[in-house]
């Protein structure tokens, strides 16, 4: 699997996910049929802060809702800033009640 073509499925993915949702990297790599790729999602979350198309990827934490990429964000507030812009509560670095927010894209896109 070349690492380019796995970023563009990546973002294809979490250009899908709603406003106000967020999902984690594993369940991105479970969707696309690697599962233990969670850690390549987030190498592609980090890359595409230089794409031209809006890749939401403040909406992609970890499986427990944390905000472990915030640092890619140009300032430590800016994931936490985006996501309370879209309804969520963060409460030191976590999306509170992530599983109300939590977008599984096995569940929501068709295969």
């Amino acid at each position: 699997m070349r690492e380019d073509s796995f970023f563009e499925r990546v973002y294809e993915v979490v250009k899908q996910i709603p406003y106000g949702r967020a999902t984690s990297y594993g369940a991105i790599a479970r969707y696309l049929g690697t599962g233990k790729s969670a850690r390549m999602v987030g190498w592609a979350m980090n890359a595409s802060h230089n794409q031209l198309d809006n890749i939401p990827a403040h909406r992609v934490v970890n499986r427990n809702g944390m905000l472990t990429g915030k640092h890619h964000f140009g300032g430590p507030h800016v994931m936490q800033n985006l996501l309370e812009s879209e309804g969520l509560t963060i409460v030191e670095d976590r999306i509170v009640d992530f599983e109300k927010y939590f977008w599984d894209p096995a569940k929501e896109l068709e295969g």
